[in-house]
């Protein structure tokens, strides 16, 4: 099952009676989580109509007990069982549990009841009879981490669902400076959107005036200075980052990994791979492809295997105290400038 053939279902009254929620993307399935309550359980029963359990703790038939138990002043009852060992691969547990009591409940289970696992692993051990019928009957969510335009699209869809524009290249800025922690990047959007009011249209200014530039955009300008010969400007975005408590062996590993993406993308544009296609091959947003490839145009790729070469060599003598780590950035980014 998927989880918009799961929300469409839910949506139309067809609540099944357990549903294993399972993978990287921890905040999405507390979205579904909350969805689903929502939907099922009115603001006064929630109190009363949820109840909560967890492996590592207590016995799935004390859980099984639970559900087959009718609910007192809710219309429904909603189980959410936090999970590690009986479903997840790779994981025992130290407790007796005994799984053949879920599968006899899932034969005939209560209506008023719905089961739902979230299993804190990012796949499910498949050998075990208990997944293997849980998954005959099609009650499998798997939460991915979304990525790229996918990623791109749950944000939008966010603002809209707020009664707000959010421009796509505004959208790529968060991704930008947030990485792939949703958490982090729904806290941005509703921010933003709060800011703007309703009917508000979120463009990149908004966006760069309101979130933090991460380390990894800083240190990316900070290239960006160089190749642009603007030494002035290179040691006063490492000063900034300084201040900010930045490890300089941090940053230079940072600088590092510009420099080695810049060679990548000048390698693959010669064999004539589009922005998308190299995005794929690195693992990076087609956007962040554009811009690192409009800095590598100021390179030659012998020149980018020599910096490269430098910032190991730097990276080695400061770990074993050979030179200052502040002041051998320093010297570094000079004699890039000169």
């Amino acid at each position: 099952m998927d989880l918009r053939s799961a929300t469409k279902e839910i949506r139309g009254g067809q609540v099944r009676p357990v549903y294993v929620l399972y993978g990287k993307e921890r905040y999405r399935m507390q979205e579904f989580v909350t969805f689903l309550t929502d939907q099922l359980l009115n603001a006064e029963e929630k109190e009363l109509g949820i109840v909560k359990y967890d492996t590592a703790e207590t016995l799935i038939q004390e859980a099984v007990l639970e559900a087959e138990t009718l609910p007192f002043f809710a219309a429904r009852k909603i189980i959410l069982i936090r999970d590690q060992t009986l479903l997840a691969a790779g994981k025992e547990s130290k407790l007796e549990h005994q799984p053949d009591r879920l599968l006899d409940y899932l034969k005939e289970p209560c209506e008023t009841s719905t089961i739902v696992f979230l299993v804190q692993a990012d796949k499910l051990d498949e050998r075990r009879k208990l997944v293997k019928r849980l998954k005959e009957l099609d009650v499998l969510l798997m939460f991915q981490e979304l990525e790229g335009n996918d990623l791109l699209r749950w944000m939008i869809k966010r603002a809209q669902t707020q009664g707000r524009e959010l421009d796509e290249g505004a959208a790529e800025l968060i991704m930008m400076r947030c990485g792939h922690n949703l958490q982090q990047i729904s806290q941005e959007v509703d921010k933003l959107c709060l800011y703007v009011g309703e009917g508000g249209k979120i463009g990149r200014n908004e966006a760069d005036t309101l979130t933090i530039p991460s380390v990894e955009e800083d240190v990316f300008a900070l290239v960006d200075a160089m190749a642009s010969f603007q030494t002035k400007r290179a040691l006063e975005l490492y000063k900034q980052l300084l201040l900010r408590k930045e490890e300089p062996i941090k940053i230079v590993a940072l600088m590092a990994r510009q420099f080695r993406i810049m060679l990548q993308i000048k390698e693959l544009e010669g064999y004539q791979y589009t922005p998308q296609q190299i995005g794929s091959n690195l693992g990076l947003h087609p956007y962040v492809v554009k811009l690192a490839a409009e800095k590598a145009r100021r390179y030659e790729a012998s020149r980018l295997a020599i910096e490269l070469s430098r910032l190991a060599e730097l990276d080695y003598h400061m770990k074993t105290g050979q030179i200052d780590k502040v002041l051998g950035v320093e010297l570094f980014l000079l004699r890039m400038g000169a």
